[in-house]
C-alpha cells in the first residue's frame, strides 16, 4: 500500500499545483521557462503514475474487502464510465457543445470514472485509489471554475456536428475499453 500512497501523493500532488499554488506555478514558469517546467512536471507525473500502477497491482494481490457492492452497481459503473469517456473526448474535440457547457470536461470525466469505480468495488485499494482521484477532481473543478470567473474566461459555443463527433468518439472509445482493453490492461473484464 506504501507504493500506491506514494504514487498518488506524487501524481496528484503535481497535478494539484494550480489548485494550491497557482501563483508559485506562474512564477516558476517565468523563472525556469515552459520547457523546463513541463519537463519536470512530466517526469514527476510519470514516476507517480508508475508507482500507482505498481502499488495498486501489489495491493490487489492481497485485497482487504470492506464491503460487497450490490450487483446493480456494476450497471451504474458502466453508465458512469460511458459518461466519463464522452467527457474525455469533449476535452479534445474542438467546438463541441459539451465543453462549451461544462468548461472542464476532463476533470468531470475523472470524477465520473472515479465514482464509477468506487460504486463497483469494495476493497481498500480501490477506495484509496479512486477516492483520491474523486477528491482531487472535486477540488480541481472548483479551483478551475474559480480561475475562469476571475479571468472572465469565455468558452466558444459548440456546434451540433462537433458535439455529435464528441459523443461518437467517446462511445467508441468506451466500447473498445470496456469490452477489450480493460481486460487486457487491468485483468478485469467488466462484461464477463
Amino acid at each position: 500500500m506504501v507504493y500506491l500512497l506514494a504514487g498518488l501523493l506524487l501524481f496528484l500532488g503535481v497535478h494539484s499545483v494550480r489548485i494550491v499554488a497557482d501563483g508559485w506555478r506562474t512564477q516558476t514558469l517565468a523563472r525556469k521557462g515552459e520547457a523546463a517546467y513541463k519537463g519536470a512536471y512530466s517526469l514527476l507525473s510519470l514516476l507517480g503514475f508508475a508507482l500507482i500502477i505498481y502499488g495498486f497491482g501489489v495491493a490487489r494481490e492481497t485485497p482487504i474487502h470492506l464491503w460487497t457492492p450490490p450487483l446493480g452497481m456494476r450497471h451504474a459503473a458502466s453508465l458512469l464510465t460511458l459518461v466519463a469517456f464522452i467527457l474525455l473526448a469533449a476535452a479534445y474535440v474542438p467546438r463541441n457543445g459539451i465543453k462549451a457547457r461544462v468548461h472542464h470536461p476532463m476533470v468531470l470525466g475523472v470524477k465520473a470514472w472515479a465514482l464509477a469505480h468506487l460504486l463497483a468495488n469494495g476493497n481498500l485499494a480501490h477506495m484509496i485509489l479512486f477516492g483520491a482521484f474523486l477528491a482531487w477532481g472535486v477540488l480541481n473543478f472548483i479551483a478551475s471554475r474559480r480561475r475562469d470567473r476571475a479571468a472572465g474566461t469565455q468558452y466558444t459555443p459548440g456546434t451540433l456536428s462537433a458535439t455529435g463527433i464528441t459523443v461518437a468518439v467517446g462511445v467508441v472509445a468506451w466500447a473498445a475499453f470496456a469490452f477489450k482493453l480493460h481486460g487486457l490492461l487491468i485483468g478485469i473484464r467488466p462484461f464477463g
